[in-house]
């Protein structure tokens, strides 16, 4: 019974990761698309204000392990993720959803350098082959024929750097803490922020559609809380390398319904750069010891499940 549990969780687990991928894959198409009526910063301030209350709810009973550092944390990593929201939101502005799904994918090959910024850890071989990989990958997609960048292909490189720190810095802080809290402490310290800045640069919207309305419901909701759920899920019930390979498919669920929706048409060259992107995310996210290492754990428990049970 026991076992038919584990197995059961190990399912769901990927699926809620699948599902995860999916979700925010749609984002790119939904955000893109409400950007031509909704102000960039208005949308972002209604998504983190959204998110904010609703992780306010799931994280209540945690509240009263509130203190001053733990809102000091939250305030610093949501202003990192407020700069690269906001970033890569006006780079969106500029560019398609698959090329800015794509190159924002770009932050997973960066967390090892800025680990290493950090905490002084050293990037390995696979680390610099993913680097150099991902470099021609963003070559192929950014680069135009006199050698210049798209305006908003370069925004969007730059959200990657913010979102790398924040990942380093996230697990640094998150550690013995309720993630719901620090999350529901990151979401209000960039909802305060995406305000301010709206409010200091454009009114008010004065009209918003009723379906602009249900897609920034649809980017808090879903796109944020529901996917927080989902993630926390499946990460407890799968391996780390499993997490890496299937948190990947974001980007490429983000081109499929830029195309699917919004007709994008893709070139050779740009779907040269998608693959030389996302080959190398999986070499920095998937190296070969960890590989070993899953086929070992793997052994391990056939070996276990194979000998003979004395009690049932």
């Amino acid at each position: 019974m026991v076992i038919n549990t584990e197995k059961r969780n190990a399912v769901l687990g990927r699926v809620a990761l699948l599902f995860t991928t999916l979700i925010w894959g749609t984002s790119f198409v939904v955000l893109k698309n409400t950007l031509d009526e909704v102000p960039a910063m208005y949308i972002l301030a209604f998504r983190f204000t959204g998110a904010a209350l609703l992780m306010l709810i799931i994280s209540a009973k945690d509240l009263r392990k509130l203190d001053k550092k733990l809102v000091a944390d939250g305030a610093f990593l949501g202003f990192f993720l407020f700069a690269g929201y906001t970033i890569q939101t006006f780079g969106l502005y500029y560019t398609t959803p698959s090329k800015n799904a794509f190159l924002t994918a770009s932050y997973c090959v960066l967390v090892p350098f800025v680990s290493w910024v950090v905490h002084k850890n050293r990037p390995d071989k696979y680390n610099v082959a993913a680097a150099l990989i991902c470099l021609a990958g963003v070559g192929l997609v950014s680069l135009k024929n006199d050698y210049s960048v798209e305006f908003g292909d370069l925004l969007t490189l730059c959200c990657g750097f913010f979102y790398a720190v924040h990942i380093v810095m996230t697990a640094k802080y998150v550690k013995g803490r309720s993630v719901a809290l620090l999350s529901m402490l990151q979401f209000a310290a960039a909802g305060v922020l995406s305000w301010g800045l709206a409010l200091l640069t454009k009114p008010f919207p004065a009209h918003i559609s009723s379906g602009n309305i249900w897609s920034i419901a649809y980017l808090c909701v879903m796109c944020t809380a529901v996917c927080f759920v989902l993630q926390t899920f499946g990460q407890k019930h799968t391996p780390p390398s499993t997490v890496a390979i299937i948190m990947t498919l974001e980007s490429v669920f983000g081109a499929a319904f830029s195309v699917m929706i919004n007709h994008e048409v893709l070139t050779a060259k740009l779907i040269a750069g998608f693959a030389l992107i996302f080959a190398a995310v999986l070499i920095c996210e998937i190296k070969p010891e960890t590989l070993n290492l899953r086929k070992s754990e793997k052994r391990e428990r056939e070996n276990t499940e194979t000998e003979p049970r004395l009690f049932e």
